[in-house]
């Protein structure tokens, strides 16, 4: 492989960004954030370094989830602009080096959707069989219901026809049946829509439940993979480099499937879930096993194919893949309280006030988060080290407004506080000590640092496309691994503990010839006519070494 391949498959080494357009920058002044808004804010997300930007839901919606239950597949919520401000910012971040990509929620509609009403009409709607019936009661499914406090069953009854139909999340979110290949039409008629206004791909929302085909009759779908591999051929038809990155939170062997095997011809990219439930774990133990037996069970796939690592996202932070006790122990550490849980199986919690705001800590986790071999995605305000509200509702409590200043609203909007989208944080929080506008000018912030990480990582294409090692070491709170690729080779050592630890390592292939240079802050270490060397670490102290020989041309 060449440096200049990584132009070819440029989600190898993105660095992603997620946040919600009603949430970020009202530009109007009526309280909801809006595509203008973004529009001024491109040049932020470009200073920050953000290669792709992921835009959450922007569609009409019934308000019931968030805007994940969508009234029409094809338009542009009115409150938040019009097609033309959405290809304005298309065209504005394609501009600054940013591609574009959206969530694509083809598992479910509204209820309020035109298709579904007319499917509640009649049993002889042309919309009927877009959806999934039943003509007979149904047992109990309260143990399959995606949101367990909302809802006791995967099945609704509709009084027009008095048939009950199928809605694994919530109820006014009722199935479309993928099976119907009017309905597979009609997906990918909405991803080629989007894909033709400019979007560079999409993040498919719940893909198992998305090709679940169980209550559907007919089976007209004998393997949904197959399915998946025509969507991803549509994609690279009609972009040439989109890319689908998938919400799939399985086990790392049924990950595997969904990529499509050692082919790699089905999702892009997936969210590592394991490892990020596996770090929480490890920073609740200041034990970094967990993680590194994670990290080291990842299949191994397509060189196309790639894993998301991330810290936060937008939905609760699940922790469904431990087991009971070491689930406890990571509430026990970063949520004791009932209010911080939700659904009995994760957080409601961004990451800065789980760490009772400790600088030390919050930046050697993003230090991590960036060292680790995979793709990058950060969730909108974690740059600035944004908290939560734990009196909103449920998902919501994470977010909240973006906050720009240590103005009124945070500088998100100039409206009333109670025309907002929901409260902007309080408390030690609150804009005034936790904002953009300050960060840009201290040199010290966590803006600051998470640039050069960004830079760094840019700039180390074997963290998006080497191979990982972990290394021995004999201190347990320490993760300490090599990336290596091509003639690049880095060394990132993290300290999960506040002890301060002098690791030995031993690094094959390297003599006294080659030194360990920092990339994080000025100095080097020197290595051994035997390969070993000594890195020392504060307490939650971080380090990454470029492997630099005597020879090397590479820059550092």
């Amino acid at each position: 492989m060449r440096i200049t391949d990584t132009a070819d498959l440029w989600w190898k080494n993105a660095v992603v960004y997620c946040l919600d357009v009603e949430t970020y920058m009202d530009w109007n002044g009526d309280g909801i954030g809006d595509f203008p808004g973004l529009a001024q804010r491109v040049e932020h997300l470009a200073d920050l370094g953000v290669t792709c930007l992921w835009l959450m839901p922007f569609y009409p919606t019934a308000e019931r989830d968030d805007g994940y239950d969508i009234t029409d597949f094809y338009g542009v919520d009115p409150r938040l602009g019009s097609h033309g401000d959405l290809v304005e910012v298309i065209r504005t971040a394609n501009d600054r080096g940013m591609r574009v990509i959206a969530d694509l929620v083809v598992n479910h509609t509204s209820r309020k959707h035109p298709w579904f009403r007319s499917a509640e009409q009649s049993k002889d709607s042309p919309f009927r069989d877009f959806y999934v019936w039943r003509s007979d009661p149904p047992p109990d499914t309260s143990d399959q219901v995606v949101f367990p406090d909302q809802e006791d069953s995967i099945w609704t009854l509709s009084e027009k026809t008095g048939e009950w139909y199928l809605h694994k999340f919530y109820k006014e979110q009722p199935d479309l049946n993928v099976t119907n290949p009017l309905v597979r039409d009609e997906i990918a008629k909405i991803m080629g829509f989007w894909l033709q206004l400019g979007l560079s791909g999409f993040r498919v929302d719940a893909v198992p439940f998305f090709l679940e085909t169980a209550g559907a009759d007919g089976g007209a779908l004998p393997d949904p993979h197959d399915y998946l591999r025509d969507l991803r051929s549509l994609v690279g038809r009609r972009s040439g480099s989109g890319v689908l990155l998938g919400e799939v939170n399985l086990p790392f062997d049924q990950q595997l499937e969904f990529f499509g095997g050692r082919d790699g011809d089905e999702l892009t990219m997936q969210f590592d879930f394991i490892g990020m439930q596996a770090l929480y774990l490890s920073l609740a133990r200041a034990d970094a096993g967990p993680l590194a037996a994670a990290l080291e069970g990842r299949p191994t796939l397509n060189p196309d194919s790639q894993w998301a690592t991330f810290v936060r996202n937008h939905d609760e932070l699940t922790l469904d893949k431990l087991s009971d006790d070491e689930r406890a122990e990571v509430f026990s550490a970063f949520g004791p309280e009932e209010r911080m849980q939700v659904y009995g199986r994760g957080l409601r919690r961004r990451l800065p006030p789980m760490l009772d705001g400790d600088p030390r800590r919050v930046r050697m986790v993003y230090s991590l988060l960036f060292s680790l071999p995979g793709t990058p995605v950060l969730f909108y305000g974690e740059e600035i080290g944004m908290g939560e509200d734990l009196d909103a509702e449920g998902r919501l409590a994470v977010r909240t407004p973006m906050q720009w200043t240590s103005g009124r609203n945070g500088g998100f909007s100039d409206a009333a506080p109670g025309k907002l989208p929901g409260p902007v944080v309080s408390g030690g929080f609150a804009p005034e000590f936790v904002n953009v506008e300050d960060q840009r000018h201290d040199p010290d912030s966590l803006l600051s640092f998470m640039k050069l990480l960004v830079r760094r990582y840019r700039e180390s294409p074997e963290l998006g496309w080497g191979g990982f090692t972990v290394l021995d070491q004999p201190h347990p709170s320490v993760l300490a691994h090599l990336c290596s690729w091509d003639d690049g080779a880095l060394v990132a050592v993290h300290n999960l503990s506040a002890e301060p630890r002098v690791v030995p390592l031993t690094l094959e292939d390297c003599t006294a010839d080659h030194r360990l240079v920092d990339l994080l802050q000025p100095g080097s270490t020197p290595v051994t006519d035997q390969g070993t060397a000594k890195v020392s670490l504060e307490g939650y102290g971080y380090r990454w070494l470029r492997v630099v020989a005597a020879d090397s041309r590479r820059l550092v």
